[in-house]
């Protein structure tokens, strides 16, 4: 394959925006996700972790992937589709994803990372029930979640699975499954390590600030594959400063960042995370420094 294919690039995730009654804000949903579709990014990540996935209703999580497809203006829309306990209960849940126009399908790992041959089993006959391409996805929510590098590199092999996002935040486990990739796509969760995963082979990001800085992660990919290494070393550095300011408190502390770059979107979430109002201040503080050195932009 050329050096990076159609399900390489940045997969910029989805808050999902709440009343006060913890309600979804649908009005304001739509509206976010045509403000992240206007930066262009490689693909939408509708049903992640960053949308509280867990904490949403199966009638939720396939309306969001919907409005999600509608409000893309053209970018492809990824959805989680094995959330559900009962296997038939994933299955069903994948076509209504399907129906709703989505152009891959995720999988968690489901917390069965310490029993890689049923892993491999399991994943596979998911795969096989549908024609949409795959995206793996080491979520945290249900441990254990990290795959090792020669179950994935199986999986890789099939041509099913297209890539995974790689939460295990460790250089030398990134750097096994780059090993093992073949045609497949190694996406990046963790901050700290993003160039340097870029530079050893990584074809990606699915991160928790693209939810709040998408046009800094599509600038810092474009100029990497531009071969514009200074310039990406540059703007990883903004992209770390982004992190660490909403690093706790999220994903309310995305949600207000949001806010303050004028979406309707309150910092309301269906977890126990509220700011405080010190969080609230420096969210704000950070915010005016980067507007003002033009570090967040609109698009």
């Amino acid at each position: 394959m050329s050096q990076y294919n159609e399900y390489a690039g940045v997969y910029s995730l989805l808050l999902t925006p709440f009343n006060w009654d913890k309600t979804i804000d649908y009005k304001a949903y739509e509206e976010y996700v045509a403000w992240q579709a206007a930066y262009k990014p490689q693909h939408l990540f509708a049903v992640c972790g960053s949308s509280e996935m867990m904490e949403l209703t199966p009638e939720e999580r396939v309306k969001c992937a919907g409005l999600a497809v509608k409000n893309s203006n053209g970018v492809p829309v990824y959805a989680t589709g094995n959330i559900a306990v009962d296997y038939n209960d994933q299955v069903e849940e994948m076509k209504k994803l399907e129906q709703q126009g989505v152009s891959g399908l995720v999988f968690v790992t489901k917390g069965m990372c310490d029993k890689p041959n049923e892993l491999f089993d399991y994943l596979m006959s998911l795969a096989d029930k549908t024609e949409l391409p795959v995206i793996l996805y080491e979520f945290p929510g249900l441990r254990p979640h990290l795959m090792d590098s020669v179950t994935y590199g199986k999986l890789a092999a099939t041509g099913k699975i297209k890539g995974i996002k790689d939460t295990t935040s460790k250089m030398p486990e990134i750097e096994a499954k780059i090993a093992v990739q073949g045609d497949s796509n190694v996406l990046q969760a963790n901050i700290p390590f993003l160039y340097d995963a870029y530079v050893k082979g990584a074809r990606g990001v699915v991160a928790t600030p693209t939810s709040c800085g998408n046009g800094l992660f599509v600038k810092m990919w474009d100029e990497f594959v531009k071969g514009d290494l200074e310039a990406a070393k540059r703007t990883h550095q903004d992209i770390i400063s982004l992190d660490n300011c909403i690093d706790s408190g999220f994903c309310a502390s995305a949600k207000y960042l949001v806010g303050l770059q004028g979406i309707n979107m309150k910092p309301f979430t269906r977890g126990t995370h509220n700011l405080s109002p010190s969080r609230i201040r420096s969210i704000e503080v950070w915010y005016d420094w980067a507007k003002a050195n033009g570090v967040l932009v609109n698009p």
